[in-house]
């Protein structure tokens, strides 16, 4: 297992290495105590849960620091991506169908009425959670080799049914009219 300070060691460097500029935070944001780590672009900030990360191999940690630097890529370097994955960077969606878009700096935040595996789905499918669990994975294993736990890693990051873009155009829409009302 790693430690704190050596995956700050390694979100240091990998900022110098690919010209990111964020804030590193192990205090997680209130509603996100059961996640392994977020990046929020209002804060500029990649958040990192140790209580849950301590009890993970080096591999799996270094897997979600990774996942979340890539997310911090898309957003500070977004010219780096294609044009699909860009615009869904504004839309975030959760298990329970709560949905944010990032509107003139500011998250807003409604409810949409479906099953939860629908937006489970949705969610592992969005084009920059695909990306960074791709990103994360390729970096683990160029650092810590493949493994039987790494490959269950990504495969428990991905949707069971890929979503096609104008299913996803289909979704931002409904995101918008519910921030309308």
């Amino acid at each position: 297992m790693a430690d704190k300070q050596a995956l700050e060691a390694f979100a240091r460097e990998f900022c110098a290495e690919n010209g990111l500029h964020l804030a590193l935070s192990w205090e997680m944001p209130v509603g996100y105590e059961t996640a392994y780590g977020t990046y929020d672009i209002v804060e500029n900030t990649l958040f990192l849960n140790w209580a849950l990360l301590e009890k993970l191999p080096r591999g799996q940690q270094l897997f979600y620091l990774c996942h979340e630097l890539r997310h911090g890529m898309q957003y500070q370097q977004p010219e780096q991506f294609s044009p699909f994955l860009r615009e869904s960077l504004p839309y975030v969606l959760l298990y329970d169908g709560t949905c944010f878009r990032l509107q003139d700096g500011v998250w807003r935040q409604g409810k949409l009425e479906g099953e939860e595996a629908y937006f489970t789905n949705a969610y592992l499918g969005f084009p920059y959670e695909m990306d960074a669990n791709q990103f994360a994975y390729e970096q683990v294993c160029l650092r810590c080799g493949a493994s039987e736990a790494l490959e269950r890693l990504l495969t428990r990051s991905s949707p069971e049914k890929l979503m096609t873009e104008e299913e996803y155009q289909q979704l931002f829409r409904r995101i918008d009219e519910k921030l309308a009302t």
